[in-house]
């Protein structure tokens, strides 16, 4: 594999979804819910799971379903 190809997969398959969640509306706040007992916030949970995880974590984010907030 040559240079040029392996740093267009670096940027697809890592750079790229770390973006898309920190620029996604619906990847939710820093901050914690009120109430939480979590330190970390819902995008910076994400952003965690997809440094670890790579492309895995990111497919993980894009088929989540989301929860109805409690009334």
């Amino acid at each position: 594999m040559d240079r040029t190809t392996a740093l267009i997969l670096v940027l697809v398959l890592y750079v790229a979804p770390l973006l898309h969640i920190l620029v996604s509306p619906t990847a939710g706040g820093f901050r914690p819910p009120p109430g939480s007992r979590c330190p970390m916030g819902p995008k910076l949970g994400w952003l965690v799971m997809v440094l670890l995880l790579g492309p895995i974590g990111w497919l993980m984010f894009m088929t989540r379903k989301r929860r109805q907030p409690s009334a």
